[in-house]
């Protein structure tokens, strides 16, 4: 667990370091869980939210995209069910004075026994070599089986006493357990509160006559509201799909973990209207394109998991997450669920206006079903960004920090560098060919330090290639690029070099692997 702490705060190190997050207004000490993303978070950002856009949006015939304000009527949330039901279950340490979501607590301890598991794996691959079957270890020894059981029952017991919100159960678990505060090491607990997680603001010149408004806590709500009038004007058939990205917002009092939770973030989700009766097989087509579209960028298969609900929402049917093996254990990173027909029904209630779809097949109206994908484009980020980050140690002996981001994500996709910073003739150059590259890709121009140093610098940026502009570039025209992930180098023709980033910068080339 040392290891991946380190880990996590060389991250959270490296992300201010070279321009990816910010502590929000720091100059004024800062405010918890709020971040900005800085020059390069912002493109990075904004990469992966287009690479989700154009896999979800662009090539599919029948998904269209929206984007709903972030104020709404207050009705919406009464419908939806928030405005009674958006509560998480709270404790406090009476000596450490410290506040923690006592779901959390529990599912954090069933992680240190998940990291025995893994303690457990990793011993036998040692011990049998290339003989070692990993599934088979995992549902044929014993001791995994134990470590596996105690699991499942802690998870299926704390599932069931908050489906019924039953608190003193959850305390009575977490004294069972023996779980202590990670400040304070002691197990003196309060009572377990639900707490309702919406920011209310007004609208309104006067405060007599404001009106209670929401920050909204989902973007999904936004689609819902919108689905007649997406699907009239739009024509759509179903099966048909609405996506959207943008904030929202939810007051965590235990928000932690850097940009993994909290109060202001981004989601991008996407709402697919299915006939009745039709959910179990959208559920297992959206199911596997997700994770597809997750594997597509290269971050290990190793590193995903699906974790299907034991414990479902009044309105759902299914639901699974798609986990990331972040550097503090596995944690939801998209969520799927087959909502019914909940939704809209709520909705079409609260409002009194008809909120069904006329088949014309059929000749017959009916409330469509919802299956939705949901993700987290903060947490899609660290994912990203965490995965990306490895020291290597070289053959000289030396080591080097490198950013192996995608390089379709990457914020800058090339540096170009004169070898010496004062040959006016190489610099100019230099910037010739950013002039021409800048039309189709970010690139930067690096002229401090020595080469070498540049491509440190660029390789712990992330930036794929670095183009050196050298005297022989003059003479022939052609540069030196180099790869950030193997340090090779090759002598090419300036003319080519936009030829030889697209291939390996092109959202089609990555897509295409799904």
């Amino acid at each position: 667990m040392a290891n991946n702490e380190d880990k996590f705060k060389k991250v959270i190190s490296h992300a201010k370091e070279y321009g990816y997050v910010f502590q929000s207004s720091e100059i004024y000490d800062g405010l918890s869980a709020v971040y900005d993303y800085a020059q390069n978070g912002a493109e990075l950002k904004k990469n992966i939210r287009d690479y989700w856009w154009k896999a979800m949006v662009q090539m599919n015939d029948n998904i269209v995209g929206i984007d709903a304000a972030i104020f709404m009527h207050p009705t919406t949330w009464k419908a939806s069910g928030h405005v009674d039901a958006f509560n998480d279950p709270l404790i406090d340490n009476k000596d450490s004075k410290k506040r923690y979501r006592a779901d959390v607590l529990i599912e954090d301890y069933c992680a240190k026994i998940e990291n025995k598991i893994e303690k457990e794996v990793k011993k036998a691959a040692k011990r049998f070599g290339d003989a070692f079957n990993k599934e088979e270890f995992l549902t044929t020894n014993g001791r995994v089986l134990d470590y596996q059981e105690k699991i499942n029952s802690i998870l299926s017991k704390m599932g069931k006493s908050l489906e019924v919100e039953d608190l003193e159960a959850v305390k009575a678990l977490i004294e069972e357990l023996g779980i202590v505060c990670p400040i304070s090491g002691t197990k003196n607990w309060t009572d377990v509160k639900q707490f309702n997680l919406m920011f209310g603001t007004k609208l309104g010149a006067s405060v007599d006559s404001a009106m209670d408004l929401y920050l909204r806590p989902e973007t999904a709500q936004g689609i819902f509201v919108n689905f007649l009038n997406v699907q009239k004007t739009g024509r759509m058939k179903i099966p048909f799909g609405i996506a959207q990205t943008g904030k929202a917002f939810r007051n965590e009092i235990v928000a932690r973990q850097f940009i993994f939770r909290m109060r202001e973030f981004e989601q991008m989700e996407m709402q697919f209207f299915i006939k009745p009766g039709s959910q179990g097989e959208w559920f297992k087509h959206w199911k596997e394109a997700r994770m597809k579209w997750h594997l597509s960028l290269g971050m290990g298969a190793d590193n995903y998991r699906f974790h299907d609900h034991e414990k479902l929402a009044h309105y759902a049917d299914a639901a699974t997450d798609i986990e990331f093996r972040f550097p503090f254990g596995f944690k939801e990173l998209e969520g799927i669920h087959s909502r019914t027909d909940f939704d809209l029904k709520q909705h079409e209630e609260h409002s009194g206006k008809k909120l069904q779809y006329f088949d014309h097949e059929e000749n017959v109206n009916y409330t469509p079903y919802v299956l939705e994908t949901s993700i987290g484009l903060d947490r899609m980020f660290l994912a990203v960004f965490s995965n990306a980050l490895q020291e290597e140690v070289l053959e000289n002996n030396t080591t080097r920090t490198v950013l192996k981001l995608p390089a379709v994500l990457a914020p800058t996709k090339a540096a170009i560098l004169p070898l010496v910073r004062k040959d006016e003739a190489l610099v100019k150059l230099s910037k010739d060919i950013i002039e021409d590259l800048k039309w189709e890709f970010n690139v930067a121009y690096d002229e401090k330090d020595a080469v070498g140093r540049r491509y440190r610098r660029q390789d712990a940026n992330g930036t794929p290639f670095c183009i050196t502009v050298d005297g022989e570039s003059l003479d022939n025209n052609t540069v030196t690029i180099r790869h950030r992930d193997t340090m090779e180098q090759q002598r090419v023709k300036i003319e080519d070099l936009k030829t030889i980033i697209k291939k390996e910068v092109d959202v089609k080339e990555w897509l295409m692997k799904m």
